[in-house]
């Protein structure tokens, strides 16, 4: 395979979770979250790894994670900072967070090159989504991305609410439209999304993007626009985002890409709150009981 670059945004601090869970061990011999996402992006055949951080967990990250595979794969680093903005937009006084996952993304410009695939470094997606975003990505032209979704109901967790991207497919079984659910919870079988006094129903077969998602390089300029109209309408907001999904979905609508669509033969899991551990490192268990996996990844 030519080069193909996984990046993993992990500049997070896991407000909701209560701590820095990108580093938290969930396998047998200490595995993070992220141990298992590179192995598997390995056996899938990537030679490059990015992981977006902050400037201030570099030092503990490198140590406790990177250096881990640097006999295994390239490995780099991007910082995602609140004043990395385009042009010339300031920070506004008061604003303390940075603008989102597409922000992330942008962070990485200077060391991505050619196809990569972009996740969050503190969810469990599965060999089979890396396996088929390579496929698609390595004969792909400029402006054809891909994402790997999952079904919704498969995606929920017990202890409270979650964010994800509602998608719809179109006759060619390419992206139509996604659209970002910030609470979605669940009431016994049942999936709702409660967007202020609104409460919508999705089914449990809904796919939805978990930010796992496949671009060309040539996503950077398009970012480079997208941020700055965002910066332009929303910039002075102190706790506006900028996500990937609404970039795609504005990529999507506007003719500019067409993202093909691909679901996972495996199961994502996650860590959003700290009572979710158990549950994931049971099903990590699970997986290395059946010889999915080794006990020890690295």
């Amino acid at each position: 395979m030519e080069k193909m670059t996984l990046v993993l945004l992990a500049a997070g601090m896991g407000s909701r979770y209560g701590g820095l869970k990108q580093l938290d061990a969930m396998g047998p011999n200490g595995e993070t979250l992220m141990d298992y996402s590179v192995f598997d992006a390995i056996r899938a055949g990537f030679t490059n790894i990015v992981f977006v951080i902050r400037k201030d967990i570099e030092a503990a990250f490198k140590e406790q994670i990177g250096s881990k595979y640097e006999k295994f794969i390239q490995v780099d680093y991007a910082f995602q900072r609140l004043d990395d903005l385009p042009g010339s937009f300031k920070v506004p006084e008061g604003r303390e967070k940075p603008w989102g996952t597409g922000q992330a993304i942008y962070a990485a410009r200077e060391v991505v090159k050619g196809p990569f695939v972009m996740i969050n470094a503190d969810d469990f997606y599965g060999a089979d989504g890396y396996q088929k975003l390579a496929q698609v990505l390595k004969n792909g032209a400029k402006d054809e991305f891909a994402m790997c979704g999952f079904y919704l109901g498969n995606t929920m967790s017990d202890n409270g609410s979650v964010s994800r991207g509602i998608c719809s497919k179109d006759a060619n079984g390419n992206l139509a439209d996604v659209v970002e659910h910030t609470k979605l919870v669940k009431e016994g079988d049942r999936m709702f999304s409660l967007i202020g006094d609104d409460k919508i129903e999705f089914p449990a077969d809904t796919i939805v993007s978990l930010n796992m998602w496949g671009f060309q390089d040539s996503l950077f300029d398009y970012l480079e626009e997208l941020f700055t109209e965002f910066l332009k309408e929303r910039g002075t907001e102190l706790k506006s985002e900028f996500y990937i999904p609404s970039v795609v979905d504005a990529l999507v609508k506007s003719k500019k890409a067409k993202v093909k669509v691909l679901t996972s033969e495996d199961s994502w899991f996650g860590v959003t709150y700290q009572e979710d551990k158990a549950d994931v490192q049971a099903k990590l268990n699970k997986l290395i009981e059946a010889g999915k996996y080794p006990a020890k990844l690295f």
